[in-house]
């Protein structure tokens, strides 16, 4: 089951790219709703952008080769069954987004929410599946400490 999620994610992450990629210009902003906008852009760092330009595609992507294997090694040592499923997102969502990084050099960010003169950086359903397992990692995390002290 762990395995059909993880492909589907990443197979929903790759059709989105693609479908951005031939039908939105590079650097073009189409608003969807009045704080969000479709965009089509190319982040050569890693979140929001760091560090691009200071090291090369390939070694962002090896490193992200690297951690992406500590984590699996990391997820089978946990025991609790939602803690496992937050570290199978936080992978799906970096092999995804490590896909894009070999083949392309770059990740492609499109989802742009705004408000005002605030924005949030352009981001994709790869990292909206890391924050999902960051979120559960938190919450089980939060649970089992307060179980403890109670």
């Amino acid at each position: 089951m762990k395995l059909f999620i993880f492909f589907l994610l990443i197979l929903f992450d790759y059709f989105t790219k693609k479908l951005i990629f031939n039908l939105i210009d590079l650097n073009t902003f189409v608003t969807i709703l009045p704080f969000m906008d479709i965009t089509h852009l190319h982040n050569y760092g890693i979140t929001f952008g760091l560090f691009s330009g200071i090291f090369p595609p390939w070694f962002i992507a090896f490193i992200s080769a690297i951690l992406i294997i500590i984590i699996v090694f990391w997820m089978f040592r946990i025991s609790n069954p939602l803690e496992k499923w937050g570290f199978l997102f936080i992978i799906t969502g970096a092999v995804s987004n490590l896909g894009d990084r070999i083949i392309n050099d770059y990740v492609l960010d499109f989802i742009y929410m705004h408000y005002n003169n605030f924005y949030w950086p352009a981001f994709n359903f790869a990292d909206i599946y890391i924050t999902i397992g960051v979120l559960i990692i938190i919450y089980v995390n939060f649970m089992i400490f307060r179980k403890k002290n109670d």
